[in-house]
């Protein structure tokens, strides 16, 4: 058999093995534009200024990142967030080996405050768009097409309800009073 007709069995193979998972993604991004949300789009953006942004932000994974020898790609995207247009936020998805899970890339929302950025949401996983309904001013935020945050104290709450398992309660308390002594928003 001459390569080239082999070559084509492997990459037809490959795309019949990747379609099912290209239609579910289109179905996804589909389902969400019927319920009125818009994509946030995270692209690769070097050396511009929210490349800039993303990487000041994101100093502890890229280090993180370094430290396994690896480089990793910075997808990053901005949105307005309030419906005046006023509130611009700035999407960070850093993408490395070491740094995403079997969840895939997670990624960090952050509103600019003055002259610096607060964190205002963390490590979500999958497909965002924005809702056009709205909670305290800001948009709600769509996660994977079924997780929905909204705004609430200053920073955007998730309203899946967490099972109560013994200690469960007590570890968040806990993490949030960490948070808070470093200065970062927790959901109240």
């Amino acid at each position: 058999m001459n390569r080239s007709f082999i070559l084509g069995h492997v990459l037809a193979g490959a795309l019949l093995i990747a379609a099912p998972s290209l239609a579910h993604a289109a179905k996804r991004t589909h389902s969400t534009a019927q319920k009125g949300g818009d994509p946030v789009i995270l692209t690769h953006q070097p050396g511009s200024g929210l490349d800039a942004e993303a990487r000041k932000l994101n100093t502890d994974d890229l280090a993180a990142a370094a430290r396994h020898h690896e480089t990793p790609l910075i997808l990053i995207g901005s949105a307005p967030l309030s419906p005046d247009g006023k509130n611009i936020a700035l999407f960070v998805q850093v993408q490395s080996a070491s740094l995403c899970g079997s969840a895939g890339c997670s990624t960090d929302v952050y509103l600019k405050r003055g002259n610096s950025w607060s964190k205002i949401l963390d490590s979500v996983s999958g497909p965002i768009s924005l809702l056009p309904t709205t909670h305290g001013g800001m948009r709600d935020i769509l996660v994977d097409s079924s997780d929905r945050w909204i705004w609430k104290n200053g920073t955007y709450v998730d309203t899946l309800t967490a099972t109560d398992l013994p200690g469960f309660k007590t570890s968040i308390k806990r993490h949030q009073a960490e948070m808070r002594k470093k200065g970062q928003a927790v959901p109240q």
